[in-house]
């Protein structure tokens, strides 16, 4: 029986074959070549043409000296326009009696009793506010408290404390001691929990995953990561300390019997000695230029500028 259906005939796609186009035109080879580097000479020419001035002011200490140098012509040339030793004495009057204050007097001791003092104060004002920033940031509590604390006593003025301590501790240098832990503890408590803040949740993710908690964790992952933020605090932390340990030995300054540099300027103020007292004002700057270039700065170099976390 013939079928009704029947098979149609396909159709057969053409098949698109790819031509060489021949219109393409390769590009041009550029010419080799070399050039031969300068002399040795000249370039040693160069060094040694930048290197007698630049050498020079690429060091701190150095453009830092010839800053100190033209306050100091300066100082001389306005003293003796002024021509009042008793108002303002010359550079090199005050010279010539912080030499003796220091060689004769009782500076030196005077120093040492004001930095003792600092050291201690300054000391657990450090130890109270890492305390303080830890237990914030493991737990809500701890940083309500210190947001509340540092809101209500960081505006406080250290010296407003003055007749508190002179009520609760006496005269001496237990009284000075609470006040440098006032001046210490809120501003350095600021700048590190700032720090412990801005670290990033990644470092915080890895720290957790490593199994970090409590005190490790902070030690281990804050405090490497938030090292230029506490630096600032600590810097903070002791100009407020140095500033009020002077402020408080102007007013009540005899600690251990013998008085700080607060206490000396005090005393010389009374004798109308103008040269002795900024022969006090000048140890209490080389002081702080000293912690400022030689520990700070070491701690610096040797932490945030070698990691690369500060230029």
């Amino acid at each position: 029986m013939p079928c009704c259906f029947q098979a149609r005939p396909t159709r057969r796609k053409p098949v698109l074959t790819m031509r060489p186009d021949t219109t393409r035109t390769t590009p041009p080879v550029r010419a080799e070549f070399e050039r031969a580097p300068g002399a040795l000479g000249d370039v040693g020419a160069i060094t040694r043409e930048r290197s007698r001035w630049q050498r020079l002011t690429d060091r701190p200490a150095i453009r830092r000296g010839f800053i100190l140098l033209a306050l100091a012509i300066l100082w001389q040339v306005y003293a003796s326009r002024l021509h009042n030793p008793l108002l303002f004495p010359s550079f090199t009057s005050a010279m010539v009696a912080w030499w003796r204050a220091l060689v004769f007097g009782p500076l030196l001791l005077r120093a040492w009793n004001s930095v003792s003092t600092l050291l201690i104060g300054y000391g657990i004002g450090i130890v109270l506010a890492l305390a303080l920033t830890t237990t914030a940031v493991l737990s809500r509590i701890g940083e309500d408290f210190l947001s509340t604390l540092t809101a209500m006593f960081s505006p406080l003025p250290a010296i407003a404390l003055l007749p508190l301590a002179l009520i609760w501790f006496g005269l001496g240098k237990a009284s000075i001691i609470f006040v440098l832990v006032h001046a210490v503890l809120w501003a350095v408590a600021v700048n590190v929990l700032a720090g412990f803040v801005s670290v990033s949740d990644t470092l915080r993710m890895a720290g957790r995953n490593c199994g970090l908690r409590g005190w490790r964790y902070v030690m281990r992952i804050l405090v490497p990561a938030a090292s230029p933020a506490i630096l600032a605090g600590l810097k903070v932390g002791w100009m407020f300390a140095w500033r009020t340990e002077i402020a408080a030995e102007l007013v009540f300054g005899a600690t251990s019997g013998s008085g700080g540099i607060g206490w000396y300027i005090f005393e010389n103020q009374n004798d109308l000695q103008t040269a002795a007292v900024f022969g006090g004002l000048l140890t209490v700057i080389v002081i702080g230029l000293l912690v400022e270039g030689l520990v700070f700065r070491t701690i610096e170099l040797q932490t945030v500028r070698k990691w690369g976390m500060q230029r």
